[in-house]
């Protein structure tokens, strides 16, 4: 769980992205910063700075939320059943401060075959080599 109180992060992020991370909400689709972003590097939680994708990962889905085949990291993502539509999704959340991302899906390329749907207002991004 993240060292910030609900308090603090409001203060420190915008509505949306407060909204988003910490009331599980969605911003709407094509509006994100990073949707259509191509820069080479990395993508952080923007609650706590946590390494979460890399920028070789991410590829365009068409569904107007950044897309990415595979988690930096495993451990960095949690996965949690989300009923809150008709349909059972997998809720995806960091697993350092609890912050609401987005959700997984199975309909991702190879080689994982796995589509991490992110909201922009959950992302950082560290304009780095993201081999590094």
């Amino acid at each position: 769980m993240s060292n910030k109180s609900k308090e603090e992060l409001k203060k420190e992020l915008s509505p949306e992205s407060y909204y988003v991370t910490q009331e599980s909400g969605t911003e709407r689709p094509f509006t994100g910063q990073y949707w259509d972003h191509v820069e080479d590097g990395i993508y952080t939680c923007i609650c706590c700075g946590e390494t979460l994708f890399k920028s070789e990962t991410k590829f365009d889905a068409g569904c107007g939320w950044p897309s990415f085949y595979e988690a930096a990291n495993n451990n960095k993502i949690n996965e949690l059943e989300d009923y809150s539509l008709s349909r059972v999704r997998t809720e995806i959340r960091c697993s350092k401060c609890d912050a609401h991302l987005g959700h997984v899906f199975t309909d991702g390329p190879q080689p994982t075959g796995l589509r991490y749907c992110v909201n922009s207002a959950a992302l950082g991004f560290n304009k780095e080599t993201s081999s590094s």
